[in-house]
């Protein structure tokens, strides 16, 4: 079992390699993670008591329910503090902040995390930039007490066992390596693990490039993921994509264990069928918010 810091050295140990990502695609964390930690430290921390019902409503559509899934926390908090703007009802009872210096960071930065942020304050003292973090820090505070016991989806732990005899597996998540082998390892799903990648290893394209890029045969790696950046990771990285779609989780991995593991083991996967799945992961992930 490696560390995240191995990825480039890594060497393959068998004819396949399987990339999982961790948050609500093996595991339902994303959803009490973003509606018990995110967005109520967005209200809190803000200021938006008088509007709460705005913000959460374009809170779960930004993270969670668009295309836009999986972005990182401080683009989405952009998007969010845009989305609810456009709202006449939060210009009449809130002062939203002003975001400049946050978007402009957000914009040039490639990894946008604390560490990074804290270096851009000690150039830029801006007060929202400086509650951005206060935000980021609560949120991991509070995800720490609140995402415990979440057991994986129906269907993980068989696909772990059945892909191992043939797959070099990796775990990615954006939390740490260490947090992300603790998750897998309370629930014995560890030792399928080849290596577990966590957010201090860069992007998830950075890591699945790292891990598998031009290392394994034509068709021989797979990506399963929840979210748009899996799918463009994945096609950077030379794999394929399994989605789990939002809402349809355990739909997905029945599927993936009825017919798309021995599909992707097969040969078979490439092509029309892989082009269908995406497909209709995609019409879980509008663009548009249903409110406009």
């Amino acid at each position: 079992m490696r560390s995240a810091g191995t990825l480039t050295d890594l060497k393959p140990s068998k004819d396949f390699f399987v990339g999982i990502d961790s948050d609500d695609c093996a595991f339902p964390t994303m959803e009490v993670r973003h509606k018990e930690c995110l967005i109520p430290a967005i209200v809190g921390i803000f200021g938006l008591q008088a509007v709460s019902r705005y913000v959460r409503d374009a809170a779960e559509f930004v993270t969670l329910y668009s295309k836009w899934r999986g972005t990182d926390r401080f683009r989405a908090l952009v998007m969010i503090i845009d989305l609810i703007s456009g709202f006449p009802a939060v210009a009449r009872a809130a002062k939203l902040p002003e975001i400049g210096a946050l978007r402009g960071w957000t914009e040039r930065e490639a990894n946008p995390g604390n560490r990074s942020l804290k270096e851009e304050i000690g150039k830029n003292p801006d007060p929202v930039l400086m509650r951005a973090l206060q935000w980021s820090e609560a949120v991991d505070l509070a995800a720490a007490d609140m995402v415990v016991g979440v057991s994986p989806f129906p269907g993980v732990k068989e696909s772990l066992e059945r892909l191992a005899v043939k797959a070099d597996i990796m775990a990615v998540s954006a939390a740490p390596a260490e947090t992300l082998r603790r998750e897998w390892r309370e629930h014995g799903m560890d030792s399928s693990v080849r290596v577990f990648a966590g957010r201090e290893s860069g992007t998830i394209r950075e890591r699945i490039q790292r891990a598998c890029g031009g290392k394994y045969p034509e068709s021989h790696a797979l990506m399963i993921g929840d979210a748009p950046d899996d799918l463009e990771a994945a096609k950077a990285g030379g794999a394929l994509f399994f989605p789990i779609s939002p809402r349809h989780e355990e739909e997905s991995w029945q599927l993936f264990l009825g017919e798309g593991m021995q599909r992707f083991l097969s040969g078979g996967f490439a092509g029309a069928y892989e082009k269908k799945l995406v497909g209709e992961f995609q019409k879980y992930l509008p663009e548009r918010p249903p409110w406009n």
